[in-house]
């Protein structure tokens, strides 16, 4: 998992797809699914971690440029 589309295709196994229109809404909202699937035992530690930092990584890169 390298990307945010990998944590997205990762959601999309479980039917879930999230589209808001507002960037940073969508990643907390695919922060909050993904850790509802660990808590459920639906994915590994390692995917937890890696999606977990992925989309924490691009909210603050998003945070950062729109800052101006």
């Amino acid at each position: 998992m390298n990307t945010i589309y990998d944590v997205q295709q990762l959601l999309k196994k479980f039917g879930t797809i999230i589209y808001i229109g507002d960037r940073l809404a969508d990643l907390e909202l695919m922060e909050n699914e993904i850790r509802e699937l660990y808590q459920a035992q639906c994915i590994t530690t390692k995917e937890y971690q890696m999606a977990i930092l992925l989309l924490r990584q691009e909210a603050s890169q998003y945070r950062d440029q729109t800052k101006g």
